[in-house]
């Protein structure tokens, strides 16, 4: 089934976000939008088949926002972010609800959980 909902973070400098969310995470930039340069940027970035965007706009979303992405297989990711470069995150842990997951916080403080079913 394809993605039915996109959802947007805000970000405070695309300059520090853009780099995370690209070389950290290995999210791809689909396009970008800005009205005139030094105007806020608002970005579409994809990974794995999932969407988000990520908006400079104060007025589209606040800051502290979470996205839950299912994944297939969670420990692969982790171990694909840490090589990449990823520090402070809790390895992925054994939920109650049969699912592994772990979390990791943005520049922005924005949440990303990411999770897989327990086969």
């Amino acid at each position: 089934m394809n993605q039915t909902v996109i959802p947007q973070l805000r970000m405070i400098n695309a300059k520090i976000s853009l780099p995370f969310y690209c070389d950290v995470l290995g999210f791809s930039v689909d396009w970008q939008h800005q009205f005139e340069e030094n105007f806020p940027l608002f970005v579409q970035i994809s990974r794995a088949g999932q969407t988000i965007f990520l908006t400079e706009h104060t007025g589209d979303c606040q800051v502290g926002g979470a996205v839950y992405f299912l994944v297939d297989d969670a420990q692969a990711c982790y171990d694909e972010f840490t090589r990449r470069g990823l520090q402070g995150v809790t390895a992925p842990q054994q939920m109650e609800w049969d699912s592994l997951e772990f979390s990791v916080t943005d520049p922005d403080g924005n949440r990303l959980r990411f999770a897989s079913d327990i086969a």
